[in-house]
């Protein structure tokens, strides 16, 4: 099957695209289209059949009342940054809400055939030069300043794997004279320099494999697409060691909208070359111990599987798969979710008109209630859905709307802003830089530069986003110091090991499957099959003494028999459990590790041969699903593992032995 895929609709991939949709051997599509004008909104999908007839705004008389939403000169956003449940906090604890700009340009602005600095070559007429958007009409400190006068208080900055090799000199860039010349990656460093010197946090964004616009069935569609994982991880640690010293690089966006290629679909959690799940897991634990562990890890979720027919399964997962199977890094509270919503997509929308289009629902379409539970199942859950294993920080890290919109565009928009207030959630709006002349061109952006350097903001009288866009900036949502609150990670080994600690991270069972919390949390609950675990910090935070040297216990020593008739591995008195190993669903070994406080005695058994077995308020979640589970209560302790041999029992982990703390 040839699958024409979506493209999203402020970045369609004009030129002429033919495209065949194959099912069972049948040519279902085929589309071929020639470039719009330059001042045409954006396209939904390659191949949309409509692309070519869109018209633009009419012209106005120009407009030059401007309203600003202008921060605190000392505002500076700096890391390191954390989270604590569903917030992102600072170094004190305060919260930290990102409302964030795309500045695009780097990943590239080009079509991908004829000359890249020729407009017409180019998306919607726009060449950035293999650069940031808008250094050939604006300096670059005037850029900064005016992202600044909006409000904003970061930037997600995309580039491309390309870039970071680029030898090839840019050129074009008159207003930054001093900039042509240098490697794309030369000027990035000055983008990011230029930024972060205003006080803006920078998040860097993976964009793209090779330097062109983005996005569809275009060769970039996978993280390991015209490259190997290991490359793109080798990347990541790259260009996150090369701003370790500067603060204001807050975060790693591993990639952009992962979607189906013409033959496969990206999984979450299947461990194999399609695993986006164990992709970022790679690249995330390797940023953060090998690179820059001050980051935040943004994880964005599947934008795209299935065959868009109205025959064939297609959706658009984002974060539902989180409630499964969330995110355990080696470094704890570091990872934001995020996801992407635009009122040309859905749910099971890929966004096109014509070629590509189903009859499913986009959310434009979508009255205020259904767009608010839609989201929510998407992606906003993860953050309003507190005490679990997934609870983190979501960013919405685009959403966006052009000025020609419709009617349904615009109640989309004031719908959307609202569900970003309600739920509190972080943003990013696309594009923050735009080209027009004389009010024409890209319509989408938030600031529009004409080729004299002159500008029409958001802000503007005549902009009619404008006011929702200043309700946005001006809800701050929760503000000040952020209690802290108690931490929940998932174990998963049915594919390999799940070590998340670095203290621990050598082979201490060999030949097993290793599952080992973050050194600042213990094992609290187990799975019968299935290889999960659950990991807390709750009631004493980080158990770990100074001495935190681990022991492993692969023999029966215990001081009371807390399961008659089951081998009991314990660990020692004044030590808790960390972690355990498992061939196949047999057990192996447990670890343990001392404690820097005086732990409890007699405990209790919690079993989980014949069904699940753990605290009624649900707290944590379900860290196994499908699996019997047993858990600990937050004031308790893992202290060990019982199983058998006989019976048909397959030494599966049928007993926890859990002790109060303290």
């Amino acid at each position: 099957m040839m699958l024409t895929y979506s493209r999203f609709p402020r970045r369609p991939w004009w030129g002429v695209l033919t495209a065949l949709t194959l099912v069972s051997g049948v040519v279902l599509a085929v589309a071929t289209h020639s470039a719009p004008p330059a001042h045409a909104a954006p396209c939904p999908i390659v191949g949309s059949v409509d692309c070519t007839t869109i018209t633009p705004p009419a012209t106005t008389t120009p407009v030059t009342t401007t309203t600003t939403v202008t921060p605190p000169p000392t505002a500076q956003l700096k890391g390191p940054l954390s989270t604590r449940g569903r917030y992102i906090v600072d170094a004190s604890g305060n919260r930290v809400k990102l409302q964030s700009g795309n500045w695009h340009g780097a990943s590239g602005t080009w079509n991908g055939s004829g000359d890249d600095e020729d407009p017409a070559n180019n998306h919607a007429g726009e060449v950035g030069h293999r650069a940031p958007l808008g250094l050939d009409r604006v300096p670059m400190d005037k850029l900064v300043k005016d992202f600044r006068a909006l409000g904003l208080n970061s930037v997600r900055l995309p580039f491309s794997n390309e870039m970071i090799t680029d030898s090839r000199p840019v050129q074009g860039l008159t207003m930054n004279a001093q900039l042509n010349g240098l490697t794309p990656l030369e000027v990035f460093d000055r983008a990011v320099q230029a930024l972060t010197d205003a006080g803006l946090g920078v998040i860097l964004n993976n964009h793209t494999t090779s330097t062109v616009w983005c996005c569809g069935n275009d060769g970039n569609n996978f993280w390991n697409s015209g490259q190997d994982t290991q490359k793109w991880v080798d990347d990541w640690a790259f260009m996150a060691g090369r701003y370790r010293d500067n603060p204001g690089v807050i975060g790693a966006d591993l990639r952009n909208e992962v979607r189906r290629t013409t033959w496969n679909d990206p999984n979450w959690g299947l461990d194999d070359g399609n695993d986006w799940e164990a992709a970022a897991h790679q690249a995330g634990d390797r940023i953060l111990t090998d690179a820059n562990p001050n980051l935040l890890i943004m994880i964005e979720g599947i934008n795209w599987t299935g065959i868009p027919t109205d025959i064939t399964p297609h959706e658009r997962p984002m974060l539902k798969p989180v409630a499964g199977l969330s995110e355990t890094l080696k470094v704890s509270h570091k990872v934001v979710y995020s996801a992407h919503f635009y009122g040309y997509i859905g749910p099971n929308h890929t966004g096109a008109t014509g070629t590509g289009e189903t009859h499913d629902t986009r959310f434009r379409e979508m009255s205020h209630d259904d767009l608010f539970n839609s989201m929510d199942q998407l992606a906003g859950y993860v953050a309003t859905t507190g005490d679990q294993h997934f609870t983190a920080p979501v960013w919405v890290s685009e959403f966006g709307v052009g000025l020609d919109g419709t009617d349904q565009d615009k109640a989309w928009f004031a719908n959307t802003v609202d569900y970003l207030i309600s739920r509190d959630l972080d943003f990013a709006y696309w594009p923050i830089v735009g080209f027009q002349h004389q009010n024409k061109g890209d319509n989408w952006a938030l600031l529009r530069y004409d080729t004299d350097g002159s500008m029409r903001s958001v802000t503007d009288s005549g902009d009619w986003r404008g006011a929702a866009f200043r309700r946005l900036m001006a809800a701050h949502g929760v503000t000040g110091q952020v209690a802290p609150v108690r931490t929940w990670s998932m174990l998963n080994a049915i594919h390999d090991d799940h070590n998340a600690s670095v203290q621990t991270a050598y082979d201490w069972d060999e030949g097993a499957h290793k599952l080992v919390c973050p050194d600042d949390q213990r094992l609290i609950g187990i799975s019968a099959t299935g290889q999960g675990g659950l990991c807390t910090d709750a009631t004493q935070g980080n158990l770990k003494g100074w001495d935190s040297t681990a022991t492993v216990v692969n023999t029966e020593n215990v001081d009371t028999d807390w399961a008659n008739g089951f081998t009991k591995y314990q660990c020692p008195t004044g030590q808790f459990m960390i972690g355990y190993s498992l061939r196949g669903d047999g057990m192996s070994a447990v670890l343990c590790s001392p404690s820097r406080i005086p732990l409890g005695g007699d405990g209790r058994t919690v079993w989980d041969d014949k069904g699940d077995n753990r605290p009624a308020s649900g707290e944590g979640g379900d860290y196994a699903a499908g699996y019997y589970k047993g858990q600990c209560n937050a004031d308790e302790y893992a202290a060990g593992i019982g199983f058998s041999w006989s019976n048909n029992r397959h030494g599966h982990p049928d007993a926890l032995y859990c002790r109060p703390l303290g």
